[in-house]
């Protein structure tokens, strides 16, 4: 079998320090939409590896809310339960990317599965699209039989590559095994699986599990079937990490290829790797310590401070890696309490909280009920702190079960305020709950002085809409539009609305609303620069770290949820109904 592209890029790298170092992204991290697979090749210039999220035979939705926490600042807990469309829509997606263009970097295909049969259906079929195949043997919060049961065995690991191998030999794109370090002896199950053939290695997945407490509320955050366990990730586990990684490269030799990972924030960090043994150094965690504006300026003080270090008698003056990173912990909750009930029609809630929080439009919270989830929510009113809750599934009705003095907790703020140009006039259009979003942008614009005309959409006339409406016809013209039977009757109003040269119109609601709302006022000569969408994707994490909130190849948790319609038109137009 010829030598892949993959494997003549990564043999031989091992103390080759005349060559730059290789960073990679980290399964499950950051790059787990086609967009962001998109984003990191076109526009992250340090980045040589893209690492997909693990891919399985079916769709899996993983665990519930949260999946992700922060105890202590840069310490992560994670317990995402391999999330992932499955592997008809993971290929269709991935094949879509190849064909629109030419891959600068390699791309690592990371697959997850409980038998060697699925493992061997997932080799052959996401062969098409990979330069490397990567095995998560490594886990440790998936289900019975996948990730770590598997990699905690040299026997049963070696196995299952002796076995992936033989039944895929005409395959010509590298096994990778990524193994766990929760084993005794992480060089005997390595040396097992190169021993049966696979032709590199990637180390480490998460430690763990443990359970992992807040420390305001004294509970475990992650939710799951395993108590509440999850993996250990970030800086605490760099030391582990590097452990391993001398560990692997003693009992393998200098010729196996050698992705090495965890806890990497900086490029003393990364460099230490390359002298332990890895060949190319991934990036994980530290992407949600580190504004997204800002990956590829710090990637690139990762890179130069490593070569740094790596090569004799080179200095870098740039600004340090160490400067981007979250000065403060960024997952921390606050224990507020339920002052004020007050019903918005049959299906959704106002609750009023202690407190406040300095939200501006476009930036979010998390709420959070331990032992039961969180959501992201825009919040309505900053002082008192309140929130509209729409009735949808398990969390919100447990929100709707909340009395008067009961415990809610709250982390963010997440995203970033509203960019505008301003004009002398706009038009906010509200549907649903969306109107929770209101405030804070009409607060923005009278102080830019913008004469302002609200239009918003109810399901149902209720008395206690007037709760918000008092908040907002102080603002401007304002007009409430009852559905009564058919959804988005406020749009009826835009049809023929005479609409200003220096006018721009704000839209909020369920993108489908927000799409044919774009769409009138386009035909009726809105210029579509003017027209902003508040985009409120579901996200994991508001810290940059799951993807979920991707539009286009904006993460909303850190460029906040407004966009303006020609850019979504340019870079997702799916999200505007084109």
């Amino acid at each position: 079998m010829r030598e892949s592209k993959a494997l003549q890029v990564l043999k031989g790298r091992h103390l080759r320090l005349e060559e730059p170092l290789l960073l990679s992204t980290v399964s499950g991290v950051a790059s787990t939409k086609p967009a962001l697979i998109r984003y990191f090749d076109q526009k992250i210039s340090p980045i040589g590896i893209i690492t997909t999220k693990s891919f399985q035979v079916t769709p899996n939705p993983g665990n519930r809310e949260p999946v992700i926490c922060e105890t202590t600042k840069g310490n992560f807990g994670n317990s995402v339960g391999l999330r992932n469309p499955g592997m008809d829509q993971a290929l269709a997606e991935l094949r879509a990317l190849r064909q629109e263009w030419k891959f600068r970097c390699l791309l690592n295909v990371s697959l997850s599965a409980n038998s060697v049969e699925d493992f061997i259906m997932l080799v052959e079929v996401f062969s098409e699209v990979a330069d490397i195949l990567e095995l998560n043997f490594s886990c440790p919060h998936a289900a019975e039989g996948y990730g770590a049961s598997i990699g905690c065995s040299s026997e049963i690991s070696s196995d299952y590559v002796r076995k992936i191998k033989e039944a895929t030999k005409k395959s010509e794109v590298p096994l990778f095994v990524k193994l766990t370090p929760n084993v005794e002896d992480i060089g005997q199950v390595a040396k097992a699986v190169v021993d049966a053939g696979a032709d590199g290695l990637v180390a480490i997945n998460t430690v763990g599990p443990i359970v992992h407490e807040d420390p305001v509320s004294h509970t475990p955050i992650l939710q799951n079937t395993i108590g509440g366990k999850g993996g250990c990730s970030g800086r605490w586990v760099h030391g582990k990490a590097v452990s391993c990684i001398k560990e692997i490269r003693m009992a393998v030799g200098d010729d196996v290829p050698l992705i090495g990972m965890g806890g990497v924030s900086t490029g003393e960090e990364a460099a230490e790797m390359v002298l332990c043994g890895a060949d190319a150094v991934g990036i994980g965690s530290a992407f949600g310590t580190v504004s997204q504006k800002d990956w590829e300026p710090y990637l690139n003080s990762v890179l130069a401070e490593a070569e740094a270090r790596l090569k004799p008698g080179k200095e870098y003056l740039g600004p340090k890696s160490e400067t981007y990173l979250a000065e403060d912990r960024q997952m921390a909750y606050r224990k507020h309490t339920v002052t004020k009930i007050a019903y918005y029609g049959k299906d959704t809630i106002i609750l009023t909280l202690d407190g406040s929080l300095p939200c501006k439009a476009g930036e979010f919270a998390f709420l959070w009920l331990p032992g039961i989830g969180e959501k992201p929510f825009s919040v309505a009113h900053n002082d008192p702190l309140t929130f509209v809750v729409k009735k949808r599934g398990p969390f919100t009705e447990a929100l709707w079960l909340l009395s008067l003095g009961s415990d809610l907790y709250v982390r963010g703020i997440y995203g970033a305020q509203l960019e505008n140009e301003r004009t002398d006039k706009a038009l906010l259009v509200a549907g649903g709950t969306g109107v929770a979003v209101l405030p804070a942008l009409a607060q923005q614009l009278k102080e830019q002085g913008t004469e302002m005309t609200i239009l918003v959409g109810t399901s149902e006339s209720v008395a206690g809409k007037a709760l918000l409406e008092d908040r907002l016809s102080g603002f401007g013209s304002f007009t409430c539009v009852a559905d009564d039977g058919k959804n988005g009757r406020v749009l009826d109003l835009l049809n023929g609305l005479s609409l200003g040269p220096d006018q721009a119109c704000y839209l909020v609601g369920p993108e489908i609303f927000m799409a044919i709302a774009a769409k009138k006022l386009i035909l009726q000569g809105m210029e579509e620069e003017k027209i902003y969408l508040s985009m409120e994707r579901m996200t994991l994490c508001g810290i940059g770290m799951c993807g979920e909130c991707v539009c286009g190849d904006r993460l909303t948790c850190q460029w906040g949820s407004f966009m303006r319609y020609d850019y979504l038109k340019e870079h997702a137009p799916s999200m505007v109904g084109l």
